[in-house]
């Protein structure tokens, strides 16, 4: 399913949250998009649940203002919007059935049976739970109360579904998949989720475009191949899976062009166009390369457009990967490099001398 660029949902403008002398949003701006995917992401306390909040209806700003379907939601309270929530407990009521959790809503809106019940059951078949109306919401898995919970919000026919971290509680194996179901869920009915996580693996997995935050700002939004490949600052960049950094300076730089001294692997030639909006060639201080984007080469059949020597000082292996932390001269830190382990590719030891490959695309601007 296409993401509707040119039709938001949710506009916030300006929005600002206050706890007595704390701020906890500082004028936070962000567009989203009907039918997309869209996270925020960022370490604990930096804002992303205060705002998710604000979105529900659960917090009020403090100034701003925050419109969902084209309507001020200024005042209007939680059960008046069209949000619904899936909270990261689920709140399942254990002492009820699963299908009395899902039309649960309903009910208040004092709805007949029939219509009730379904309603229900279609909630149910798009969480792939059909059948399970009379199961004991206690007889239930973690995944299946993540879906009963999901479905307690789709009942409500929402414009927007918000999710508040919802697979922290399971294990590796099931968010994995989860993550994979509910991606797939959301393509298929076209709601417009927004997913609160720490887990920028996670939020890499399932977004449209992610909203990355420190301490009630945001730092970056952008699509997940963005984040990854052209991160804005230091910042971003080693919250968004793994970087190395090497110390930089600039020797010449025009329009077509920027030339850099890095110690650890020499004079570099880079387009101008790689320079990140709003910053100086003379402000560079540092380059970023990505582990996957340095590769060790095994022999002389193996070619790379830059090479430089390197001493591996320890190995990690994963059985599909192997992540080397090499010493390269010049560079007080170690550089880590994946690999993905090939037939007839040897495991490089501890002690081993070895020439390590890199190219000028991979380089990623830093002051």
């Amino acid at each position: 399913m296409s993401v509707k660029r040119n039709k938001p949902i949710i506009e916030l403008n300006k929005v600002t949250k206050s706890f007595g002398t704390f701020q906890a949003l500082k004028g936070v701006d962000a567009t989203i998009f009907e039918g997309e995917f869209f996270s925020l992401l960022g370490p604990s306390g930096c804002g992303k649940t205060t705002l998710l909040r604000m979105i529900a209806g659960f917090e009020e700003a403090t100034s701003g203002t925050i419109v969902i379907g084209g309507k001020l939601m200024t005042g209007i309270p939680a059960n008046k919007r069209p949000t619904n929530m899936v909270f990261q407990s689920y709140a399942i009521f254990p002492h009820l059935s699963v299908g009395d959790n899902v039309g649960y809503g309903l009910k208040t809106r004092k709805l007949p049976k029939a219509e009730i019940a379904a309603e229900v059951e279609k909630a149910l078949k798009m969480v792939d739970l059909g059948g399970f109306s009379d199961r004991a919401a206690h007889e239930l898995s973690g995944g299946q109360r993540q879906r009963v919970a999901l479905a307690r919000a789709l009942v409500m026919r929402p414009k927007v579904i918000l999710l508040d971290e919802p697979l922290s509680a399971l294990d590796k194996k099931l968010r994995d998949q989860m993550q994979v179901e509910l991606r797939n869920l959301q393509r298929s009915i076209g709601i417009t989720f927004i997913l609160v996580t720490h887990d920028q693996e996670e939020a890499l997995i399932m977004s449209d475009r992610i909203a990355v935050m420190f301490e009630g700002e945001i730092a970056q939004l952008a699509s997940p191949e963005e984040l990854y490949r052209h991160p804005v600052s230091h910042r971003v960049a080693s919250f968004i899976g793994v970087m190395n950094f090497l110390k930089a300076t600039t020797t010449v730089a025009d329009d077509q062009e920027i030339t850099l001294n890095i110690p650890s692997l020499g004079t570099v030639s880079v387009p101008a166009s790689y320079m990140p909006a709003g910053m100086d060639a003379d402000t560079v201080k540092t380059i970023g390369i990505r582990p996957e984007m340095l590769t060790i080469l095994f022999d002389d059949a193996d070619k790379s457009t830059c090479r430089v020597e390197g001493t591996v000082t320890s190995t990690m292996y994963y059985g599909d990967m192997t992540y080397y932390s090499v010493k390269l001269s010049d560079h007080d830190d170690d550089v880590t490099i994946s690999m993905r382990n090939t037939a007839g590719r040897s495991i490089v030891p501890a002690g081993g001398l070895v020439q390590v490959g890199w190219g000028v695309e991979s380089i990623v601007l830093f002051k």
